[in-house]
């Protein structure tokens, strides 16, 4: 186990900030580079890094966004390594089959919601925070494009806060697929699966949460018991959430114009927000943003109160 560390470390930088958290058994949340590169135009992408990072460290924890440079997993990512992130033209989208790929080439890459989970549990961080995760796709009895997000839960120890799935995706299939893996689902003050941009998905979920010391104590017998991954849904904060109706219209005219485009695999969520995003002339986006500032501060609550356990 010893020399299989060491070969890990081999390929992880560490920055000076989360090094001293983890040794010192302070709180840590991790953040995603997909949302930097892909998920988000300039300058809102590195706008909302920041304003995520921000929010964490106002809530005593320290912030671990993750990309991969040089050859290297960096965790702690500096301004200047967010900003060539979401400024560069070829960035590679990396999940757990591109990771050896992207470290062995050299690439600049930036991790999804899977490979920052991958990537957060090799350095000994539980929690992180994203948008929504990725799904089974509006479609998928025929095309079998389900996300690998959905698998890295089922065996990667981590806690996922995140306001639901994406509304592009079909939430029906997510959830029943979320099921067979033995993956938890708990809703943050909520009784439903929350649908990213829209508060209320109409999908009640088997488990609720109202107490962050609730959620740590979970946590930590999910990860005492040797279970895996666990997601915990935050509902978009009511003043940012959209109207259900128009959202659905444009969503579905996006996956009209990406059958018609041959869009498909790692291309299609990008290209779907992205046409979403349009055609609401920004709103998705500042929904997008608000959604991704509130994941951040309560995974610093939930790490605050799981390492305040562990005390």
């Amino acid at each position: 186990m010893e020399k299989i560390m060491q070969q890990l470390s081999s390929y992880i930088i560490l920055s000076d900030e989360v090094q001293t958290a983890l040794q010192e058994q302070r709180p840590v949340a991790a953040l995603e580079s997909t949302v930097i590169a892909h998920g988000l135009p300039y300058p809102a992408n590195i706008e909302v890094a920041l304003a995520m990072e921000a929010m964490i460290r106002s809530e005593g924890a320290i912030p671990a966004t993750i990309g991969i440079r040089d050859g290297k997993i960096k965790i702690g990512l500096t301004l200047d390594e967010i900003t060539r992130l979401g400024t560069a033209q070829h960035v590679q989208k990396v999940s757990r089959r591109d990771l050896a790929f992207t470290l062995a080439t050299g690439q600049l890459g930036a991790t999804t919601v899977a490979g920052t989970m991958l990537c957060a549990h090799m350095a000994g961080i539980h929690f992180f925070a994203t948008g929504g995760i990725g799904g089974v796709h509006r479609g998928a009895e025929s095309s079998m494009d389900i996300s690998a997000d959905l698998t890295e839960l089922s065996r990667t120890p981590v806690l996922v806060v995140c306001a639901g799935a994406k509304s592009i995706l079909d939430l029906d299939l997510t959830l029943e697929y979320l099921e067979t893996q033995g993956i938890p689902v708990i809703g943050w003050q909520t009784d439903e699966f929350p649908a990213f941009y829209v508060r209320h998905s109409g999908r009640r979920l088997s488990h609720r949460a109202d107490d962050v010391d609730i959620i740590a104590a979970i946590a930590r017998t999910q990860w005492e018991c040797h279970l895996h991954g666990l997601v915990v849904g935050c509902p978009i904060p009511e003043q940012y959430a959209m109207d259900p109706a128009p959202l659905e219209a444009a969503t579905r005219e996006a996956l009209r114009l990406a059958r018609e485009e041959g869009i498909r695999g790692a291309a299609t969520t990008p290209f779907l927000l992205a046409h979403v995003a349009k055609v609401t002339e920004g709103e998705s986006i500042e929904a997008n943003k608000a959604l991704l500032i509130n994941n951040a501060l309560w995974a610093a609550r939930f790490a605050r109160a799981y390492y305040a356990l562990l005390l």
